[in-house]
């Protein structure tokens, strides 16, 4: 006697013409799941046809048909498609701008897309499949400060401050130690600071700068003086050539003083007739 199962009930217990619709139910179940998707080199058109892909680099032309293949066509320049396809038109090829700091690293070819990376000075910031879709410009360090870590395609630069005695222009990988003027049987003009060097010059005695200042002022006063004397020499010169060069101008004092003499003789004749006159008078009244 056959004995059922825990796993066989349900079957067990069905009749034979039930068992016999089962049967046929997983069979066409089977047979519709086999033809309802495309092999793995295929692809599916719209009317559910499956049909050879193309090649990479290449596109659909024609869609196969029950007696022919997929008729494909390579893509034009500047296009690609990189896979096995099914597609009627080809991808624009990846343009590497200058601009978002990029270059051509990988040229496009048919079958593969441009590969951009960053220019010289510039790091990436966004990658995608391989290459750098948009790029920055590396930081620059600011006076004061030295570069701690160069940077690279794909990380920016570092920068930090110099410590107190060394200086940097903000190009330098490693602060400089100021000078020391004294070591060099100098005297320190300027100090250093974080982005400059101190600056040394000359020893000069102090006697010597005390007597160049000195002769300074000493030439100073003599030509001064000089020059005062000059100018009252000029002045009494040119006195003298206007009083020998106008005689009129020296007779005038004495064509006045005559003209005065004349004018009291004759107030004086006049004073003197006047008297004499009335003495006259008076005698004659006697």
């Amino acid at each position: 006697m056959l004995h059922c199962t825990s796993t066989l009930k349900m079957i067990c217990g069905l009749n034979f013409f039930s068992f016999i619709v089962l049967i046929a139910a997983i069979f066409f179940m089977t047979i519709q799941l086999c033809f309802c998707g495309c092999a793995r080199a295929e692809y599916q058109r719209e009317n559910g046809e499956c049909c050879p892909m193309c090649a990479p680099g290449n596109r659909v032309y024609r869609h196969c048909t029950e007696d022919t293949s997929t008729t494909c066509v390579p893509c034009l320049d500047s296009t690609f498609i990189d896979a096995p396809n099914g597609l009627r038109e080809c991808f624009s090829c990846t343009v590497c701008d200058p601009n978002q700091g990029l270059r051509v690293k990988t040229p496009c070819t048919q079958s593969s897309d441009t590969v951009c990376e960053p220019l010289d000075g510039y790091h990436c910031t966004d990658q995608h499949r391989g290459g750098c879709i948009h790029a920055l410009k590396h930081t620059s360090c600011s006076l004061g400060q030295y570069i701690k870590r160069k940077g690279t395609a794909s990380k920016d630069a570092e920068c930090a401050e110099c410590a107190d005695g060394t200086f940097s222009n903000g190009s330098l990988q490693i602060c400089q130690p100021h000078s020391k003027c004294e070591e060099l049987g100098l005297t320190e003009i300027k100090a250093g600071t974080h982005s400059s060097d101190a600056e040394c010059g000359n020893k000069t005695p102090a006697a010597l700068i005390a007597g160049i200042i000195v002769a300074v002022l000493i030439v100073a006063v003599a030509v001064a003086v000089a020059v005062i004397i000059l100018k009252f020499k000029r002045r009494t010169a040119q006195r003298a050539n206007c009083a020998v060069q106008s005689p009129e101008y020296n007779n005038v004092p004495t064509q006045e003083t005559a003209l005065q003499k004349s004018r009291a003789t004759r107030v004086a004749l006049e004073t003197t007739d006047r008297s004499l006159e009335g003495d006259y008078s008076v005698r004659v009244l006697l």
